[in-house]
């Protein structure tokens, strides 16, 4: 079987090592991959926002299925095309990926299917959006309306960043186009979580949870990122939330988009805040989590082509997911610099060494192989990922991991998963 993974990131990379400790032993590419996905099968050069070229490359090798993992495919519809041509491709249409690529859409859908959200407004003018601050006040949330790339999201303690927020998006277009309209959000409180569920047209299924760490630095502070670190499972989703989430989240959703005419297929992946009123999304994305693929795809115990056929075939079920007791940590390390300016080209010491640790693996996100070595690609470079019995063992086991990888400049959060270790009352 010939399988086709697009991406080049921590998320490609887990979903190539899962996938080949497949039973069905599949014949791996991915497009453009990156060092570690180099050693599971054939780097195709072929950047993933290179729709043209990823499609003239299906076209001929005629891969038995196709998986795509970034955002900006998906929402250019990648998987419309490479359906046209006969392929079987696991991921949403353009149509269904607009939950992720059009925040405004996310939230008509949200109203429309009575699904909990924090109240909002959206503007294309910034002064309009900063006369809806001043009259709601501070704390509140400024968002890119599109894509861009986890970073378009700023939470303002006061007035003044929000409004300075509201320049550097669409007057700085400091996120390019994707902040030529905002959303001005409700900014709501409480425990975040990542519930992630894999879609057959008809059907939700829930995937196990997990908790990332979007702000730079320890203790949820400094700006976005794309994500620090993860944990699974999540101790703030008990389980009362699960059948809530299920109805009031997932099905809710999937049922607007079928009055719709719109099919999703793929991830379906519910960004929560844990509220006293109960869980309320924050954000919709329409692939796996980065980093939460790194530590959900540890937990699986089933092959994954199975299930990813089941959604193109539309007959999944519950039943067809086992899960692993044992817990999973994830923790990136980061170039000097990142998420900000970042230098690349830096060689990278001690891989083999982390990776010989027991329970540990290490997924590539920013590298590539030059002159014989392995160096720094990105600004997310790596993530060092750990099985544990518990938590606690697998925050001690990725951290020892960590201790084993060098580069100039090289940084990560030192609080990964704390937060579930004071939920759970431990150490």
């Amino acid at each position: 079987m010939k399988i086709l993974v697009v991406g080049s990131g921590g998320r490609e990379h887990a979903l190539m090592w899962k996938l080949a400790s497949d039973s069905c032993s599949p014949t791996l590419f991915c497009a453009p991959g990156n060092a570690g996905t180099a050693n599971l099968g054939t780097n195709v050069p072929l950047a993933a926002e290179d729709i043209e070229g990823i499609v003239a490359w299906a076209r001929e090798e005629r891969p038995d299925l196709t998986v795509i993992g970034p955002e900006v495919p998906l929402c250019a519809g990648l998987v419309d095309l490479l359906i046209s041509e006969g392929l079987r491709v696991f991921g949403p249409n353009r149509a269904a990926a607009q939950l992720e690529g059009s925040k405004v859409f996310a939230k008509e859908v949200m109203e429309a299917a009575g699904v909990p959200t924090a109240r909002s407004a959206s503007f294309t003018d910034p002064v309009a959006a900063k006369a809806y601050v001043r009259d709601e006040g501070a704390p509140i949330v400024i968002k890119a309306e599109g894509l861009a790339a986890g970073k378009g999201v700023t939470v303002c303690r006061t007035v003044a960043e929000a409004e300075a927020a509201i320049d550097a998006a669409m007057c700085s277009k400091v996120f390019g186009d994707a902040g030529s309209q905002i959303l001005v959000e409700e900014c709501l409180e409480g425990p975040e979580a990542s519930i992630l569920a894999l879609v057959d047209g008809s059907r939700c299924v829930l995937l196990a949870s997990s908790q990332d760490h979007k702000r730079a630095h320890d203790g949820d502070t400094g700006p976005n990122t794309g994500g620090m670190g993860a944990y699974s499972p999540a101790p703030v989703v008990t389980d009362a939330l699960w059948p809530i989430i299920q109805e009031q989240v997932f099905d809710r959703t999937l049922e607007e988009l079928q009055k719709r005419g719109i099919v999703f297929k793929g991830v379906l992946y519910a960004g929560l805040m844990l509220t006293d009123a109960g869980p309320k999304v924050l954000e919709f994305n329409t692939r796996f989590g980065d980093p939460e693929t790194q530590v959900i795809l540890p937990r699986l115990k089933t092959d994954l082509v199975p299930l990813f056929d089941a959604c193109i075939d539309g007959v999944l079920s519950e039943s067809m997911l086992a899960w692993e007791s044992a817990a999973c940590v994830t923790v990136v390390m980061a170039a000097a610099g990142y998420p900000g300016p970042y230098p690349k080209g830096d060689v990278i010491h001690g891989l083999a060494e982390a990776g010989a640790l027991d329970g540990v693996t290490v997924f590539h996100a920013g590298t590539k192989f030059e002159g014989g070595q392995i160096v720094t690609a990105g600004g997310r470079v790596l993530s060092v990922t750990a099985l544990g019995d518990t938590l606690s063992d697998a925050i001690r086991c990725a951290y020892t991991g960590t201790t084993y990888i060098t580069f100039p400049g090289v940084w990560c959060r030192r609080d990964i998963a704390a937060k579930a270790i004071r939920v759970d009352g431990g150490p």
